[in-house]
């Protein structure tokens, strides 16, 4: 003869998978239920941090190519060359952070995923910006020492 039936040992519940809601569905026995979502770091916030550490360290280039190839001529053009691309980075990295504040901002309402990282989006907005005026004030002086 068969026992008694074993017990149903239900997990226990996680973070990611804690219900927020639950609504009966009228006439039924059954019920939908609404998870509650982990917060998630926002990739805008993130490229605008790498961005922003990229344009700090193209206007590092700016400066050393600009004072190395000053003796032979070719030490602004090649930082110009540089200080271009570092406008450019630096540029995208304060867009993509503007952009990751505002959507962290509109995040997280009813059945919304939350986004985190605004702190991120700030570095990365104050990284590109330090390495776009970086790269813009080391062309100025390279430019300046190449023809006087």
């Amino acid at each position: 003869m068969a026992g008694p039936p074993a017990p149903v040992v239900l997990p226990k519940p996680s973070e990611a998978w804690t219900p927020e809601r639950v609504e009966p569905v009228a006439g039924t026995e059954f019920a939908l239920v609404q998870l509650r979502v982990a917060p998630i770091t926002s990739g805008l916030a993130t490229g605008s941090l790498i961005a922003g550490i990229g344009a700090i360290m193209i206007s590092t280039l700016v400066l050393c190519f600009g004072l190395l190839g000053q003796s032979e001529g070719w030490g602004a053009v090649v930082a110009g060359a540089f200080a271009l691309l570092g406008v450019l980075v630096g540029g995208g990295a304060v867009g993509v952070g503007l952009a990751a504040r505002r959507q962290i901002k509109r995040s997280g309402q009813d059945g919304k995923v939350r986004f985190v990282g605004r702190g991120m989006a700030t570095a990365g907005i104050s990284c590109g910006a330090a390495g776009l005026g970086i790269a813009a004030l080391t062309l100025l002086l390279v430019v300046v020492l190449q023809f006087s």
